[in-house]
């Protein structure tokens, strides 16, 4: 085995304190012997999935931040929308003047320009955007689309592109913006198009793209120019040859990603100004995405594109120099199976450390009762009404079972004592089946589901003995995810009846709609105590799937998948924050019995870097 002074040229250094936490300390491994700890630090770098747009798009102008991007215009084929992103989903904006593609985009998302693109011919228009209209300002010099563009709405760039919008007549034209009218100043030394842009009006990168000294059919080049607010320098090279990329960053701190080779690709590489280095690639190769969004190069966005198709794909880049611990890490772990495998929507409320599965289909439709506590479970009091797709919520020691199906749909409601169901004097209309369902015994709410016929946007709320109408859903359906009380709940996902992303919060009186969550799924293992904590685990998209999410009453973000995929199993309604329960459900063969429980770690902050402990000694 090698020695670690091999690897790194120097020994392992015995230290009294951790050294100064920065970029230069990355990848080094120390000893504190005040700690007796072995350490080191980390770069954590991921893309992430964020909403994706209304619709897909490519080859759109792009403007703004990770928290704050701008969609501009794109091909669909040629619309003249815009969409506002909030670092979780995309609202409608402001429409632009002339719908057009292959333009180029800068500066905020209240405070953008969009420059050039293609109308049928090469476009020289520009406008400028409010964040609420687009108003039409002078327009370019040089007619063209695929264009590279740095800066800001008063202080911005533009460079290369297709002045005749197919062929070899890339262009080295180069134009400055001083917020009222563009000036040609000195061209680039290569002609070239669709290449990544980044930068401020007097200190830009132009990197890769269609160039004539690139090689292959497409001309596809790594070569990479640094402007200086004067001329253009050609600098170090990128390591992967592509065209149709976007970039975004700074002069020395940037990032390209995506393009074609061909064939499409999602390589990401960051460049310090100097050298570029390979990261982890976007989850979903493709050319053509966004062009000009003003991000960072530890927080950049790419925004739809084309896969083979337009896609409305969005995804997030997070590169920081930070602690990270795999023994804190969020995580699924298995739990104690059922005592009996079943599916069809288990009945499921309780925590983590005391769970409580009732229903189901096994086969047949079950009125059968399971009570887990952290690691086995153990048979409990059998239900009067067998059924299965039935909503519950409360705890293991006082819960409410309510509607499903038994051969038709019922409204009968039960309770559960901890020891023996009882029935409660109260039916729920209309009777219908895969209702969601949240909050205690005594102050529940019920929402959705199928009534043999359609989905509906009916909700009831429970006071443990009648219920009493409360404010439709805006989307009606049924199989959803819930979570919180009856003041404060949360309906996420379901079946409309195709699958649905729609997220949803009532405070006691009405439904709002919220961040949707980041996958359409369906009768999925759910969970949550309040609305601003739950998960969403498995289900149908409509395929079957591991994927897993958490929401934080404001976003949804992606966590570690489930080891099996299935759908239409149980989920504890009252799991405490940071932890969950889910159980049962139908894989693609057969019902299933395994349970997994999920911890919620802590993750690395992107605030400040902190060191990693390897060792204790």
């Amino acid at each position: 085995m090698a020695n670690y002074s091999d690897i790194r040229g120097y020994r392992v250094k015995y230290l009294a304190s951790d050294p100064t936490l920065n970029t230069s300390t990355e990848g080094q491994v120390w000893y504190n012997s005040t700690e007796g700890v072995l350490k080191s630090l980390v770069q954590i770098k991921a893309w992430s999935a964020g909403g994706n747009l209304p619709v897909a798009k490519r080859l759109m102008g792009a403007a703004g931040t990770q928290t704050a991007g701008l969609s501009i215009s794109g091909a669909v084929p040629a619309v003249n929308t815009t969409e506002e992103y909030s670092g979780y989903a995309w609202a409608s904006g402001g429409n632009v003047n002339t719908a057009r593609y292959g333009g180029a985009g800068m500066g905020l998302q209240t405070a953008a320009l969009f420059a050039g693109g293609w109308v049928g011919t090469a476009s020289n228009s520009t406008e400028s955007y409010n964040g609420t209209s687009w108003t039409s300002v002078n327009n370019m010099n040089t007619a063209r689309l695929s264009i590279a563009s740095a800066g800001t709405q008063t202080s911005s760039l533009i460079f290369g592109g297709l002045p005749t919008g197919s062929g070899p007549s890339r262009t080295t034209a180069t134009e400055s913006w001083n917020g009222t009218s563009w000036t040609t100043v000195n061209a680039m030394n290569i002609n070239r198009t669709s290449s990544a842009g980044f930068g401020t009006q007097t200190a830009a990168v132009t990197a890769f793209g269609q160039t004539p000294t690139g090689t292959g059919p497409s001309l596809v080049s790594t070569t990479t120019e640094s402007w200086d607010g004067t001329s253009w320098t050609t600098v170090n090279s990128g390591n992967t040859a592509r065209t149709s990329v976007s970039g975004t960053g700074t002069q020395t701190n940037a990032i390209a990603f995506g393009g074609t080779t061909p064939p499409v690709t999602a390589a990401t590489e960051e460049y310090d100004g100097s050298v570029y280095i390979s990261s982890p690639s976007l989850s979903t190769a493709r050319e053509g995405l966004g062009r000009g969004p003003n991000g960072t190069r530890s927080a950049a966005l790419a925004i739809g594109g084309d896969t083979g198709s337009a896609t409305a794909a969005t995804e997030e880049y997070f590169s920081s120099i930070d602690n990270y611990d795999p023994s804190v890490a969020s995580a699924w772990a298995s739990g104690g199976n059922l005592s009996t495998a079943r599916g069809e929507t288990v009945g499921g409320a309780g925590t983590q450390t005391a769970g409580l599965a009732f229903g189901g289909f096994i086969p047949p439709y079950t009125g059968s009762t399971e009570e887990y506590n952290g690691a086995s479970w153990t048979a409990g009091g059998t239900m009067n009404t067998a059924r299965y797709a039935l909503g519950g919520c409360g705890t293991q020691t006082a819960a409410v079972a309510s509607m499903g199906y038994t051969g038709g749909n019922t409204g009968a409601t039960e309770l559960y004592n901890g020891t023996s169901w009882s029935n409660a004097p109260g039916t729920a209309t209309p009777l219908r089946g895969a209702p969601g369902g949240a909050g205690v015994q005594t102050a529940a709410v019920f929402f959705g589901g199928f009534n043999g016929a359609s989905v509906v946007a009916t909700t009831q709320e429970f006071n443990g003995t009648t219920f009493s109408p409360g404010g439709n859903l805006n989307t009606a359906r049924s199989s959803t995810g819930r979570a919180g009380t009856q003041t404060a709940a949360l309906c996420y996902g379901g079946s409309t009846p195709s699958v649905t992303n729609a997220t949803e919060e009532y405070n006691g009186s009405v439904w709002t709609s919220v961040s949707p969550a980041i996958i359409n799924r369906s009768i999925a293992q759910t969970g949550g105590n309040t609305v601003s904590y739950a998960i969403n685990a498995g289900g149908a998209t409509p395929s079957l799937t591991t994927s897993s999410e958490t929401y934080n009453g404001t976003v949804w973000s992606t966590t570690p998948s489930i080891s099996t995929a299935r759908q239409q199993g149980g989920g504890a309604s009252a799991v405490s924050s940071g932890t969950g329960l889910i159980f049962g459900g139908q894989t693609a063969t057969a019902y299933t019995a395994v349970t997994e429980e999920y911890t919620e770690g802590s993750p690395a902050s992107p605030t400040g870097a902190a060191a990693s402990t390897l060792t204790t000694s």
